[in-house]
């Protein structure tokens, strides 16, 4: 198999031919189609996830084909079109899982994180963490929904029933939550960093009745503001942009530090809320609902040998929707 390789922090991915991997019990080997680059990538290659194991293969938006399965799996077929996301298995066991909140399990596994992920042309996963996809659309047009759609529902879900939502980043996550939210008949304001004419023309395009720069405030009281960079910065702009009783949602596995700000603008009920990786059930509602909603991800493809430069076109914002490796 080719990969691209982790093996030291803030070093670049190194190519490597491997022997095909070997399923065991309860997984699947599955052939790459298609893997999306996350910006939580970026934060395992700059060491900002303390639990990454080293070397390890990033990549957790997986789109491919089941190859061949492990002993005790009967729900995957061979050939059978199916998707991998972050949460690649929970312990089933702890007190979380036990309650249904198996995204804060005590013991998670995480798909290009501290499991090989989908930088390669094949991976192994456990087979109760592998989503079925059908036929309907082209591997990198799903494989940006493996992640960025299931955390970006989550965070929308996460927000409540509010009319007004703003979108602070507008990358991969928001340009498929915004159209979602659309189809909900919600108003979206995008909020990007200043004077980022593309990507706020972007956000108008996807039908957000305001785009501006995150410095700017809000033209109308938001009843909710998620925030997908990892700008700490951001929490207070946000803050002050909802409403009383709103609701600021961090949808990020990384951000930089929150400054102090007035308690003011926290008081009167408004709430900072953060999302911690996803549940099995998240992915098949979201993976459920996205073709009813009409959601169309904007694409940018590389060949897998490209992983370095589509993870520095992500970190330099240069990128309009998101970034799919294809092997």
């Amino acid at each position: 198999m080719h990969a691209m390789v982790l093996k030291a922090v803030g070093g670049p991915l190194v190519a490597e031919e491997r022997p095909d991997p070997v399923p065991g019990p309860g997984e699947a080997l599955i052939k790459v189609g298609a893997c999306g680059v996350c910006r939580t990538d970026l934060h395992v290659v700059d060491g900002e996830l303390p639990q990454t194991l080293l070397p390890i293969i990033p990549g957790h938006e997986i789109v491919g084909r089941v190859a061949a399965l492990g002993a005790g799996v009967s729900h995957l077929t061979l050939g059978e079109r199916v998707g991998v996301g972050w949460l690649g298995r929970a312990c089933g066991c702890c007190s979380y899982c036990e309650e249904g909140a198996e995204n804060l399990c005590d013991a998670p596994v995480f798909t290009g994180c501290t499991r090989d992920g989908g930088f390669a042309s094949h991976t192994v996963a456990d087979a109760r963490f592998v989503y079925p996809l059908g036929e309907e659309g082209e591997d990198i047009a799903l494989a940006p929904l493996l992640c960025a759609g299931l955390i970006g529902w989550r965070t929308l879900k996460m927000a409540g029933e509010g009319k007004r939502i703003g979108l602070y980043g507008f990358g991969a996550a928001a340009h498929i939550i915004a159209q979602v939210a659309r189809w909900q008949g919600r108003e979206i304001y995008a909020f990007t960093r200043p004077g980022d004419t593309r990507a706020q023309d972007f956000a108008r395009s996807l039908g957000a009745v305001h785009a501006g720069g995150s410095d700017a405030p809000a033209p109308e009281p938001l009843d909710a503001a998620l925030i997908f960079a990892p700008a700490g910065e951001l929490v207070p702009q946000a803050l002050k942009a909802v409403r009383k009783g709103g609701r600021v949602v961090c949808g990020g596995i990384h951000m930089s530090d929150i400054p102090a700000f007035p308690y003011r603008w926290l008081w009167e009920e408004r709430k900072i809320l953060s999302v911690a990786n996803l549940t099995r059930d998240d992915a098949r509602e979201f993976l459920a609902l996205a073709p009813k909603a009409g959601v169309s991800t904007h694409v940018t493809p590389y060949p897998l040998a490209d992983a370095n430069r589509a993870l520095d076109d992500l970190r330099g914002g240069r990128l309009e929707g998101a970034a799919v490796l294809v092997p």
